[in-house]
């Protein structure tokens, strides 16, 4: 059995710059190429559930990714997601009880120099194979229980809330 089943739904972290149309689009998921580029000692497979930026996720999305999670046999799911919503959507997780669902972005492309995609995807990487069943999010060099966490749009980071 694979070690880590990892679900990309888009967001910032999967952007690419379209050239001919001069702007950003969610893309393919970028989690692979920063992985593949590692000499990782574990086993992983990538899904691309959807290419979405989060704010455009819908009550439908989240269904489709819980239903997918549900029914996934690997026991650690990391999921890359855009930070807009990524609270919202993990919280819609909750209910799954018999998995360790990890949720990590990127406030910047992971393909930009200055990205902190790759250091948030391995410390969600670590995280989903150290942690308990639950649903968190690894965001900004910390581990937050889904169900205790905002993202301050000010500060432009999560930060843990009281229950």
């Amino acid at each position: 059995m694979k070690d880590l089943a990892i679900v990309a739904t888009g967001g910032t972290i999967d952007k690419v710059y379209f050239d001919a149309k001069s702007r950003y689009e969610v893309g393919p998921p970028n989690v692979e190429k920063v992985l593949g580029e590692l000499n990782l000692s574990i086993t992983f497979t990538v899904t691309s559930l959807m290419r979405k930026d989060s704010l455009d996720m819908t009550r439908e999305d989240r269904k489709l990714l819980h239903d997918h999670i549900a029914t996934e046999p690997c026991p650690r799911i990391l999921v890359t997601h855009g930070t807009d919503t990524m609270v919202k959507t993990a919280r819609s997780l909750l209910s799954l009880k018999d998995k360790t669902i990890v949720f990590t972005g990127a406030l910047e492309p992971a393909l930009f120099k200055t990205s902190d995609a790759v250091f948030n995807i391995g410390c969600a990487v670590g995280a989903v194979q150290a942690l308990p069943f639950g649903v968190y999010i690894v965001m900004n060099a910390k581990v937050f229980p889904a169900d205790r966490v905002v993202k301050n749009l000010s500060l432009n980071r999560f930060e843990q809330i009281s229950p």
